[in-house]
């Protein structure tokens, strides 16, 4: 059960540009002594931090650049662009919900693409 009542909007972004949002959520909760910082946020943040290994810019510039190839779809951009797999078997992780499997050439342009920005 969630307690929305709509959804509004859908963005897809990546946990680079989480974190730059999440810090300025922090910084906010910060200025406020009164104001705690709940569990969820805390763990939140901690992730962001951990895991986002791009700048910002940086993690939005690969994912445009891996939507100009035919085989990549948003989702699957965007996952590519947090995980950012260093070979064959983690990428084919990334496309394993697709309906239909990528041949070696076309995973390895992709991970070219990756290897720009690694």
């Amino acid at each position: 059960m969630s307690i929305f009542k709509e959804q509004i909007d859908e963005e897809y972004v990546t946990v680079s540009e989480v974190k730059d949002l999440l810090a300025d959520v922090e910084a906010e909760r910060a200025a406020d002594v009164d104001r705690e910082m709940r569990y969820e946020l805390a763990r939140a943040i901690e992730h962001a931090n951990t895991f986002a290994v791009l700048g910002a810019e940086e993690s939005r510039e690969l994912v445009e650049d891996l939507l100009e190839l035919d085989q990549v779809d948003a989702e699957a951009a965007f996952k590519v662009a947090d995980l950012l797999p260093q070979d064959r078997d983690e990428l084919r992780s990334v496309f394993a919900h697709g309906r239909y499997s990528l041949d070696g050439d076309e995973l390895d342009e992709i991970l070219n693409v990756v290897a720009k920005y690694a």
